[in-house]
C-alpha cells in the first residue's frame, strides 16, 4: 500500500509576476538537489526533475520566457524576462527531463521534500 506522500499530483507553479504558469505530474514527496555550478550557486535554486512529458507550460507563458546558456551551452536557464525568476530549467545532463524549483511550486501539494547536493561544478 502506498503512503499518500508516494501518489503523483498535478504541481502548478511560476515565477513571481505570476507570467510563466506550469504544471507537473510528480509525487507529493520530491526528492530534489542543489547545485554547485556557478550559475545554480548565485542563484541559490533546489530543484527536482520530471519527465518532458509530464510537464505543461501554460498558453501564454512562453511568450514571457527568455533563456541564458553559458560554457558548453547544453544547459539552458530559463527564466521570465519580467521578474527574472527561474521557474524551471533544462539541465545539461538530462535533456529528457525539466528541472522544477521547489520554492516556485503553489502551496498545498508538496508534502516533503528531501534535498541531496549535487557536484555540478566539477561535471564534465
Amino acid at each position: 500500500m502506498s503512503s499518500e506522500s508516494d501518489q503523483v499530483v498535478v504541481h502548478s507553479g511560476g515565477c513571481h509576476c505570476r507570467r510563466v504558469r506550469w504544471e507537473a505530474e510528480a509525487p507529493a514527496s520530491v526528492a530534489a538537489g542543489t547545485c554547485n555550478c556557478s550559475n545554480c550557486a548565485m542563484r541559490g535554486i533546489t530543484y527536482f526533475t520530471v519527465p518532458n512529458a509530464r510537464f505543461r507550460l501554460q498558453d501564454g507563458s512562453e511568450e514571457f520566457l527568455t533563456t541564458y546558456t553559458f560554457g558548453t551551452g547544453t544547459a539552458k536557464h530559463i527564466f521570465c524576462k519580467v521578474c527574472g525568476i527561474t521557474s524551471f530549467y533544462k539541465q545539461r545532463g538530462n535533456p529528457g527531463e525539466v528541472a522544477l524549483s521547489v520554492n516556485c511550486i503553489d502551496v498545498g501539494t508538496v508534502a516533503h521534500v528531501e534535498v541531496t547536493e549535487f557536484d555540478g561544478k566539477n561535471l564534465l
